[in-house]
């Protein structure tokens, strides 16, 4: 790099611990740190991994700065997809049966980066090609690509799910989707030699202290809740579809309801009864009206009082 080139490296790079450190205060200081535990310790990691990693690049320690660096990427990737499934859960939060489903996936997932990153340094088996390095960079560039999907999924179902644009876990993901996007389309342009290794890294630190903005920005904003449509309706009845094939009703016994039917029909023919037993004595009383019975007094009553 020339000077100017190499000034601007340092100067992006110096600014992540200084806007991750804005981003931790914030967090504490409004008790987001609570609501997000995931995300809080990914942004702590990312200062302590600086204090490590600039040391040993400004000291040409090269052998030790890429075995370092190599296991610092490994675990930025995965509290990257940590972060992504606390994203997830929060989104998803009132809908059980779809965070369950969602969660099995997720799993998966991370299961398949693992055995594509083993598979990569397997086929590496040149010393030169530095398989460690193609493994953590495949496992990276994996969970870059389920940050870009996150944040596609987000933008296409947030009204389904009730998200807000303003929502703290909508920042999030698009400060990840945002900076996965740019990472993966310099990957591709680097490797097809449309631009040079200096200016990728200079490109790549540029969108990384965009992303920080991006959450330094929504943890410095008001919380906004969920904003209700109509279309989380179609979410709803989702979620209870599934809620139904997971738990589904037992159907109800013939017996109780023959019982049931017996019990209604014995309890009409006693009302029958009753009120055919009560209809001949009204009747008889009053056929012995309408004969003409006469009224007498008892003889022994005196005529006059």
């Amino acid at each position: 790099m020339n000077p100017r080139m190499q000034f601007a490296f340092y100067a992006l790079w110096i600014g992540h611990p200084v806007l991750h450190s804005a981003v931790a205060v914030v967090m504490l200081r409004r008790k987001l740190h609570r609501a997000f535990p995931v995300f809080f310790r990914y942004i702590l990691s990312q200062i302590v991994l600086f204090a490590i990693v600039f040391p040993l690049y400004m000291h040409n320690s090269y052998r030790l700065f890429f075995y370092v660096y190599a296991t610092c990427i490994g675990i930025s990737a995965a509290y990257g997809f940590k972060v992504i499934y606390e994203v997830f859960l929060d989104v998803f939060r009132p809908y059980h049966t779809l965070k369950d489903l969602g969660s099995v996936l997720f799993m998966w997932a991370g299961l398949v980066m693992l055995l594509v990153a083993g598979v990569v340094a397997a086929a590496s088996s040149s010393a030169d090609e530095a398989p460690l390095w193609q493994a953590v960079m495949t496992g990276q560039r994996c969970v870059r690509v389920v940050q870009v999907g996150l944040i596609i999924f987000l933008l296409i179902f947030s009204r389904y799910l009730g998200v807000s644009r303003r929502q703290l876990s909508f920042g999030i993901a698009l400060g990840f989707g945002g900076f996965a996007c740019v990472e993966l389309m310099l990957v591709a342009m680097r490797t097809s030699g449309f631009v040079s290794e200096n200016f990728a890294s200079l490109a790549n630190m540029v969108a990384y202290n965009g992303a920080i903005g991006i959450w330094l920005t929504y943890v410095a904003l008001p919380t906004k809740g969920r904003s209700p449509s109509a279309g989380q309706l179609m979410s709803q009845r989702w979620d209870q579809s599934l809620s139904d094939l997971q738990h589904p009703v037992a159907p109800d016994s013939l017996i109780p309801m023959f019982e049931c039917m017996v019990d209604r029909a014995f309890s009409r023919t006693q009302d029958d009864h009753v009120v055919e037993e009560r209809v001949p004595a009204a009747s008889h009383r009053m056929s012995a009206v309408e004969g003409g019975d006469s009224f007498q007094l008892p003889p022994n009553l005196p005529s006059k009082l």
